[in-house]
């Protein structure tokens, strides 16, 4: 089963992919995600890993499996007959960048919990993608209304 989510942001996409990869303060924009700990330490590459609480869901290890700076990755994680590969590409457009979110699920609890799986997936990646965008177009409309320093003679 996947599912997939896209939104325009009105932000560069260097403001959305530093939004996007710096997980332990998703809680702070995200009512998709409860808490997150990442378990080691450094730049987020391939490899990193995060315990990640999400509603109704069981606390889960995130590991990343794929990374390209600037435009995405992908990271797998397995809880209880289910395993779970969510991608979070950065593509830029016009005057902005759109925010892919797409989640792959397999394991036999898919074909137990169909129904309520896809739905709830669905609503998180919207919810998700525009708290996304919410929180990155704020941080660009501050970086926008800064005062230009006074000029040196």
């Amino acid at each position: 089963m996947v599912v997939e989510n896209s939104i325009y942001i009105e932000a560069p996409s260097s403001v959305v992919w530093n939004v996007s990869i710096d997980i332990e303060r998703w809680p702070q924009w995200t009512p998709t995600v409860t808490s997150v700990k990442r378990i080691d330490e450094g730049p987020f590459v391939c490899g990193s890993s995060a315990m990640i609480e999400q509603p109704g869901l069981p606390q889960a290890n995130w590991v990343v499996t794929k990374l390209i700076p600037g435009e995405q990755f992908t990271w797998e994680s397995r809880i209880r007959g289910l395993r779970m590969i969510a991608t979070h590409t950065i593509s830029t457009r016009d005057f902005g960048t759109e925010s892919t979110l797409r989640v792959a699920m397999s394991g036999f609890m898919v074909w137990l919990l169909w129904p309520w799986l896809y739905f709830s997936s669905r609503r998180s990646l919207e919810w998700e993608n525009r708290s996304l965008r919410a929180e990155c177009e704020a941080r660009t409309a501050r970086q926008e209304t800064r005062p230009e320093p006074p000029a040196v003679s």
